[in-house]
């Protein structure tokens, strides 16, 4: 079968069409999307439009009432939360509430709070560079590396009689983990009384002085200590090491973020007329102080 110059031709131009096509669907799917499509409106109220940022918006404010919603969920009680408010905000505004004077002493509060919080959540960003938390790291990490760490057990008893008791058992051989779980008042007795590593600044001194002088594999007399009388297991000694820098890092930048944040609350404040009317005399409130950064393995002290 032959094929005309004319059909030929047809034929390339088809192809050259569908490859065009092609191309140019190509070619949209690379482009951004226009503001409206990445925004969209969800919902109109009256008019007045409702869309996506709104949504987010809202589900940042409302955050822990919706923790427990699917996706779906949240987003029609969200949506539904702000139809609502639209609709009793319109009715509010026809009743004139924004001209009463507690509505606008709490609008400027809160036009206040919004605006502080904005620029301190700008500042404490813009403090937060992998060079900042590296250095707050490795000056932490100095002071945790090379200190002393103990795992241990513990038995905790009412009286110095029971405590002498047990350890009369442990050392005619009686296990003891077993004694711990049947014996120990302490929380912990569920686990044989395992404390897990701890540092020394990390129980009450009599147990630490006692810990920390056992070798491992040795059991102490008894201990008294305000919660009543130990018996104290060592396991094994360790040199404490930091943590690695990603496993605390959100903690990390959280410290620094709240440390810049108050050294700018502070400099301002330097620079700021503060009179205290309520005062005998001026007397500045002194600016908070930043939180410490938290490290994984720190603990109130335990019995």
């Amino acid at each position: 079968m032959t094929t005309s110059s004319s059909d030929a031709k047809r034929g390339a131009h088809v192809r050259f069409a569908a490859a065009t096509g092609v191309l140019a669907i190509a070619l949209f799917a690379s482009l951004p999307l226009r503001a409206e499509d990445a925004n969209p409106v969800l919902a109109k109220v009256n008019g007045a439009e409702i869309r996506q940022s709104d949504l987010t918006l809202a589900e940042e404010e409302l955050g822990p009432s919706l923790a427990q919603m699917d996706p779906a969920t949240k987003k029609e009680n969200v949506l539904a939360f702000l139809i609502d408010m639209k609709i009793v905000a319109k009715a509010a505004e026809d009743k004139k509430i924004e001209d009463r004077p507690d509505f606008k002493a709490r609008l400027a509060f809160s036009r206040n709070r919004l605006l502080m919080d904005s620029l301190l959540a700008s500042e404490g960003k813009a403090a937060t560079t992998d060079e900042a938390m590296k250095k707050v790291y490795e000056e932490a990490a100095k002071q945790i590396s090379g200190e002393q760490e103990v795992h241990a057990r513990h038995i905790l008893v009412e009286t110095e009689d029971e405590a002498k008791a047990i350890e009369a058992d442990l050392k005619k051989g009686a296990d003891f983990a077993t004694l711990a779980k049947s014996k120990s008042k302490d929380p912990g007795a569920a686990d044989g009384g395992d404390l897990g590593f701890f540092t020394k600044d990390q129980m009450v001194p009599e147990f630490s002085a006692v810990a920390f002088t056992l070798e491992p594999g040795k059991i102490s007399d008894p201990v008294k200590s305000q919660f009543g009388w130990h018996i104290i297991k060592v396991e094994e000694k360790r040199n404490r090491k930091a943590p690695d820098f990603e496993q605390v890092k959100p903690q990390i930048e959280t410290y620094v973020a709240r440390k810049a944040q108050a050294e700018y609350v502070a400099k301002l404040r330097e620079s700021a007329k503060v009179e205290r009317m309520d005062q005998a005399a001026n007397t500045p409130a002194p600016a908070p102080d930043a939180a410490k950064p938290a490290d994984s393995k720190m603990a109130p002290a335990k019995k």
